[in-house]
């Protein structure tokens, strides 16, 4: 059964992009774990509640399978969060799918994890320039699959975001 970590921001992550693909991934039948910057209750951006389970110095890549950044207002905080940048880092090399929606393909970005692969992020002049500048090839796209590095736009593609991720791990 894969298991998959997704990361929230400590307030403000957005909400579809955490239930939708979280629900998608339960529903598969997968393993899901949450982490932050603090542990417990979190709030979204639209009032969704979720339950941060551990602190991100706390997770180890080798434990599984796939890692989901969530976007939202709240996720600028990860664009130079060097714990995080390393736990990605720690992924990627190890050959994990690696994944971020809406803003936070620019932390994948910053992390060095997308020099020379194609990727979307929310449509955003700064946050396009931003992916530019650390070597992306911008799609535009709602989805975008290089390698193991899976990036969406936004909200409205969590659910296709989420399915994409299942269709990887079980290797459709």
């Amino acid at each position: 059964m894969p298991k998959i970590l997704m990361i929230i921001a400590p307030e403000n992550f957005r909400d579809e992009e955490y239930f939708e693909p979280k629900k998608i991934f339960e529903e598969e039948g997968f393993s899901v774990a949450t982490a932050s910057t603090k542990t417990g209750e979190i709030k979204g951006m639209l009032g969704g509640i979720a339950k941060a389970d551990l602190m991100i110095e706390d997770a180890r890549a080798e434990e599984y399978d796939a890692v989901l950044v969530v976007g939202g207002r709240g996720a600028s905080v990860f664009f130079n969060d060097k714990k995080l940048h390393s736990l990605l880092q720690s992924f990627y090399k190890q050959g994990k799918l690696t994944t971020a929606i809406c803003v936070s393909p620019t932390t994948l970005a910053n992390a060095g994890l997308l020099e020379g692969k194609r990727a979307t992020v929310w449509a955003d002049e700064e946050l396009i320039e931003k992916l530019r500048d650390r070597g992306a090839k911008y799609t535009g796209l709602a989805i975008t699959i290089d390698g193991q590095i899976v990036t969406a736009n936004g909200p409205k593609a969590a659910k296709e975001f989420g399915r994409e991720i299942v269709n990887i791990l079980k290797g459709e």
